[in-house]
């Protein structure tokens, strides 16, 4: 598997058959996953092959809408997908309490429905995870947490048997599943990774408190605050304008180990409805368990800060996009 998104996009294809239906309790999904679905039209997608998709908005106050879910669950829904984390979002990312109580909901209105847990930026956060609680199947990428900035591509898919395999057959193809497959001599890396995954997210999350306290401290908006408790390794801070958001990253980018010489702009990256800036030099390429930081150039232009293999070096980078900051006079200190 290449990513987070291409292992999401195995789960659903394997589990997802004509005519069945796809709901979201937790509203819309990462970008990268709307032309998956086919909420923007895209060749191959899901709506293509017959597969319907229904949405449940949060409530204003970011939790779920009970109601409306019950409503929205029917004879064709197959499958249930919940959003661990944010995305390019400003609500709270949901702990795994939250996850099984929601499993636990729409369990008791169809049994048979499968729930489906995208687990992206929250692997080792907690001490539970989603499959403690209830979820059939769940999902996500090995250069994020799980990786511990050592694997150099892949997502994982785990949970219950018939749902895992029927993605394999998608992986490959049918009759051969998890049969065949190439390594490409990266076992060890994968291994190592996950091995030091609980540490180097420790330190991501160290750096993303820090984050909120010093940009909380300046009058920005940030999800969480530096005092919530942490359901993944993302920090959110709203800068509300487009120069902000372009600083901060430039900083981040400043920090990094690899191409810190390199000057980031806005573009218009494959899977997204805008142009997207990202700080990302690391020594996997899109790895986001390193320091990295990216945004929409959109409204309200909010920054998604995550990563950083040490504590100090999360530390430096939150640093340094401040240093930026206050050298464009977009803060005073």
């Amino acid at each position: 598997m290449a990513c987070g998104t291409h292992a999401l996009a195995i789960a659903l294809f394997g589990n997802l058959r004509p005519g069945d239906e796809l709901l979201s309790p937790v509203g819309k999904p990462y970008d990268t996953l709307e032309e998956v679905i086919g909420i923007r039209p895209s060749n191959g997608s899901l709506a293509e092959y017959g597969v319907k998709y229904r949405q449940v908005d949060l409530l204003e106050d970011g939790t779920f809408d009970y109601e409306n879910i019950r409503k929205a669950v029917n004879e064709k829904t197959k499958l249930v997908t919940i959003q661990r984390s944010k995305g390019y979002q400003t609500r709270p990312s949901f702990s795994v309490k939250q996850i099984g109580e929601l499993i636990s909901f729409v369990k008791q209105i169809k049994p048979d429905v499968i729930c489906m847990v995208d687990n992206c930026y929250g692997e080792f956060v907690d001490t539970i995870e989603p499959s403690d609680v209830g979820a059939d199947i769940m999902v996500g990428s090995l250069i994020k947490n799980p990786g511990g900035g050592l694997a150099p591509i892949g997502g994982y898919i785990a949970g219950r048997k018939d749902c895992v395999e029927n993605a394999s057959y998608r992986m490959t193809c049918p009759g051969l599943g998890m049969e065949v497959g190439a390594t490409l001599g990266v076992n060890r890396s994968l291994y190592q990774g996950f091995f030091l995954a609980p540490m180097i997210t420790k330190g991501a999350l160290k750096g993303a408190v820090f984050a909120a306290n010093i940009y909380e401290k300046l009058g920005f908006p940030v999800v969480p605050n530096s005092t919530e408790p942490r359901q993944d390794i993302i920090q959110a801070v709203t800068l509300g304008t487009p120069e902000g958001l372009v600083a901060f990253c430039q900083g981040i980018q400043a920090a990094a180990p690899v191409d810190s010489f390199v000057t980031p702009e806005p573009w218009d990256m494959p899977g997204y409805d805008s142009q997207v800036i990202m700080a990302a030099g690391a020594f996997i390429q899109g790895s986001s368990i390193e320091l990295s930081a990216d945004g929409p150039m959109k409204p309200p232009y909010a920054v998604y800060f995550q990563g950083g293999l040490t504590w100090e070096h999360a530390k430096l980078g939150i640093l340094k996009s401040l240093q930026y900051m206050v050298d464009k006079e977009l803060v005073r200190l």
